[in-house]
């Protein structure tokens, strides 16, 4: 039979084996003390676990419960040492080896579950059975040592109740298990005083002590049915009125109730005459300060949790203790936390690690301490400092008035300022933030020499915040951390700078959403293609989130890869269609790709349900490209088509995802409406276009991602392009590296002359050999020298290893040698072989 009785300041654990209803009178006479007594000694509810240990310090017992709370079960539990099974600290350890056992513990600390390692904060009551004589040996068998343990932290949030324990009875000669005769009946409590003697009448009054609703009849009755039987085999109910705090409504936030009120009350009604009012009672202040309590729990911790920036966290903990609890407030959160880093912070706490000061808040004159005590600084905090011992221990480190040793041994390591006028006379209090079994830094509060110390209201209040506020500040940091991973991603899968293309200029602009679970699928791109072409690419995911990031990022990569061979739009869409259908049913998403041509002057439009792009003229003037819809890529069974668009050189091309015009009360007409009135009398510069879109149209902290392109159609000039007609006969060589020397010189690159000579008359003999039909080259002068030999055949060369003894092979070898790039791609009539040369 195990029974539980608590203290006010540990928890209360009860487990009762029952009996019949005790007499009507005796229940009477016991339940006007229960109120009084349960309210006294019931405290929490926890479930307790029960641990016992042989001579030998050797675990014996092992119940469920301690299973739950260290990640062990029984099998790997019994036999082994509890000072090896458990990672306990040093300086706990004692309390478990034989030569200890003669005496009671009661403590806490922090122990590493050892299925994954992570920290509990675990109470420990130790008691030793039974005495041993002077001359016995203190290894003997048999169980020696009763350990319970909880798991502290649960047992300060669940609140008042009561706990269930663990059964064990023990016997002296068969250990653990029931026996008929001497049985020892322990009782499972914070204060526990071992029962040894087999006196039913002293075990009767103890019983109906712990539990007055059950009067001295039913008490000596229940024991001795226990001591006869052996075990607990008796069912004991007892229903009891718990103390309830009600809500009283909102309350003054300040705490300044103190122990000192009562006193001050008595002497004030010494003093008042009967006539006057009598002032309140010490019950009401007392109840009044529970309340306030609650109140400003409440509201602090709404004013906490309401943001997630743990910044922003730190920062509302300083503001809301400043200055009702505080003078002085400065939060310190671990490097690795403040950073939100991907890895965990530290679990070993030492004099090497690195802190950072996020939030000061205080009550003096405005910038008092700010060169003192900086936000943003770098601290390493030594071993010996409140503030690492703290964070070791996992305790709050009250000091009521800082001395001047102190004060001198705190700010020893700050050898570059001094602290002391800081903390010098002040009630100092550091508590440390931990949240998950893990530490995440700590906040100190100091009041000035004329406010009191802490008293034990204002540390509960405070230790209670510090919960509160680290699990805050720890949901804050991952929320960050999942926003930068899912940004990050999306970041690497998107364009780094624009290219550098002959007749066009390029500029976009990326905003992700507010939100980190709106972080989506916008892509978009900007291709290089053969001919000065210039390939343009804008895209949607459909959803949102790492899936969506993921699936852009595919589809991105697939776009680029089509669009080296050179597809119409049309074709291109067709191949990412039937692509995404092959990765998954999930794979929809939006796509507009554009060609232009800055030789031809014109743009090759394919749509694949976006949303079409907006045409500004050399003038200012605006349209909307009246571009096929189209069905999503990942629909299937639909086709594509191409349209062609003249624009004239000095034209902006602007493309854009729905992020940009779609916001709550305005419709995607009005969207373009509003777009266009920004681009009307647009500048040539594309950077200010796209910042005045981004500003005017309210993408600041947009609900959906925002992928902006904006491409300047400058064109390539005609005197900067030369276009021959060759003959296919064998005379056509020499009059192809005659003609483009003449052109050279006259673009004044006549130091290119030898090599690019030698570059097409490779390309020309090429297509005379292994080409068919007739034989066009080109000279186009850009950002580099680009040279194209276009033949009707459709085999396309490549780039092959020559022996000593072949008699061909080598000319693509030398073409790819002295060419900065060089490729082929195929079009609507055969293939084009080009290559590029720096100027």
């Amino acid at each position: 039979m195990v029974i539980a009785r608590g203290q006010p300041t540990v928890p209360a654990v009860q487990q009762a084996a029952g009996a019949r209803d005790a007499e009507t009178r005796a229940a009477r006479d016991a339940e006007a003390r229960a109120p009084r007594l349960l309210e006294q000694h019931l405290l929490g509810v926890a479930r307790m676990a029960v641990i016992a240990l042989n001579g030998h310090g050797r675990v014996s017992h092992w119940s469920n419960a301690a299973g739950e709370l260290f990640g062990v079960d029984q099998e790997h539990a019994v036999g082994r040492s509890l000072t090896t099974l458990l990672r306990l600290p040093q300086e706990h350890r004692g309390a478990f080896v034989p030569e200890a056992f003669a005496a009671v513990w009661c403590g806490a600390c922090f122990v590493s579950r050892v299925d994954d390692g992570e920290l509990t904060e675990v109470a420990w009551w130790v008691y030793p059975i039974e005495r041993p004589p002077a001359d016995a040996d203190p290894g003997a068998a048999g169980i020696r040592v009763l350990a319970i343990a909880t798991d502290l932290r649960r047992l300060r949030d669940e609140g008042p109740g009561l706990g269930m324990g663990d059964v064990l009875v023990v016997s002296p000669s068969k250990g653990s298990l029931p026996a008929s005769t001497g049985v020892r009946l322990l009782r499972v409590e914070p204060a526990l005083v071992p029962i040894t003697e087999d006196d039913t009448a002293r075990l009767g009054r103890r019983l109906a002590e712990l539990l007055p609703l059950m009067g001295p009849v039913a008490s000596e009755f229940v024991s001795e049915r226990v001591l006869e039987m052996g075990y607990p085999a008796v069912n004991l109910s007892v229903t009891v009125r718990l103390p309830i705090v009600p809500y009283w409504g909102a309350m003054p936030r300040a705490l300044r109730i103190r122990p000192r009120a009562a006193e001050a009350d008595r002497r004030l009604r010494r003093s008042t005459p009967s006539s006057v009012p009598k002032p309140r009672p010490t019950k009401d202040l007392e109840t009044m300060a529970v309340r306030e309590r609650f109140t400003f729990l409440g509201e602090a911790g709404q004013q906490i949790g309401s943001s997630l920036d743990h910044f922003q966290a730190s920062r509302a903990l300083a503001e809301v203790l400043v200055p009702d609890l505080a003078d002085f407030v400065a939060v310190d959160l671990l490097e690795r936390v403040a950073a939100a880093d991907w890895q965990p912070p530290a679990r070993e706490i030492d004099g090497t690690t690195t802190m950072r000061r996020v939030a000061v808040v205080h009550d003096d004159e405005v910038g008092r301490w700010d060169d003192t005590v900086p936000e943003g600084e770098a601290l390493v905090m030594p071993a010996d400092t409140p503030f690492v011992e703290a964070m070791r221990t996992g305790r709050g480190v009250h000091v009521p008035r800082v001395s001047r040793e102190r004060a001198e041994q705190i700010c020893a390591p700050f050898t570059d300022r001094d602290l002391r006028p800081l903390i010098t006379g002040r009630a100092l209090l550091v508590m440390p933030l931990i949240a998950r079994g893990q530490v995440l830094g700590t906040f100190k509060l100091l009041r000035k020499p004329d406010r009191p110390a802490f008293d034990e209201l204002e540390l509960a209040l405070v230790e209670e915040l510090a919960r509160r506020a680290a699990l805050c500040i720890d949901n804050a940091r991952l929320y960050r951390r999942e926003v930068q991973m899912v940004q990050e991603l999306q970041r690497t899968m998107l364009p780094d700078d624009p290219p550098k293309v002959a007749g066009a200029r390029v500029c976009f602009r990326y905003r992700p959403a507010g939100q980190a679970a709106q972080v989506g699928g916008d892509w978009f791109d900007a291709i290089p293609l053969p001919g000065c072409r210039l390939g343009i690419v804008v895209g949607d995911v459909m959803g949102h989130g790492i899936t969506s990031a993921a699936i852009m990022g595919q589809l991105r990569t697939a776009v680029r890869t089509l669009a080296t061979q050179d597809l119409r739009p049309d074709q291109l869409l067709r191949q990412l269609d039937t692509l995404a259908r092959r990765l998954g049913e999930d794979y929809l998403a939006t796509c507009l790709y554009v060609v232009y041509d800055p030789v031809a002057r014109r743009c090759q439009f394919a749509n694949a349900g976006h949303l079409p792009p907006v045409l500004v003229s050399p003038f200012g003037d605006t349209s909307v490209l009246a571009v096929p819809s189209g069905v999503p890529i990942g629909v299937g069974d639909e086709p594509f088509e191409t349209v062609e668009a003249v624009v004239e050189d000095g034209s902006q091309l602007v493309l854009f995802t729905d992020g940009l015009l779609e916001r709550r009360g305005r419709s995607l007409e009005d969207g373009y409406d509003e777009l266009r009135a920004q681009l009307t009398g647009a500048t040539r510069s594309l950077d200010r276009t796209c910042d005045l879109l981004l500003d005017g149209l309210g993408a600041d902290d947009p609900a959906d991602d925002v992928a902006l392109i904006a491409v300047g159609l400058d064109g390539i000039p005609k005197e900067e392009v030369a276009v021959w007609d060759l003959e296919a006969e064998p005379s056509m060589v020499s009059r192809a590296r005659s003609q483009v020397a003449e052109r050279l010189a006259d673009w004044g690159l006549e130091e290119l002359s030898d090599n690019v000579q030698l570059l097409v008359s490779e390309l020309v003999t090429n297509a005379l050999v292994h080409g068919a039909g007739s034989i066009s080259m080109r000279l186009i002068r850009g950002n580099a020298l680009l040279c194209e030999v276009a033949d009707d055949g459709h085999e396309l060369p490549y780039l092959c290893h020559a022996d000593a003894t072949d008699e061909s092979g080598r000319g693509l070898q030398l073409v790819s040698f002295l060419a900065e790039r060089w490729g082929t791609h195929r079009t609507e009539t055969g293939k084009v072989v080009w290559f590029e040369h720096p100027l």
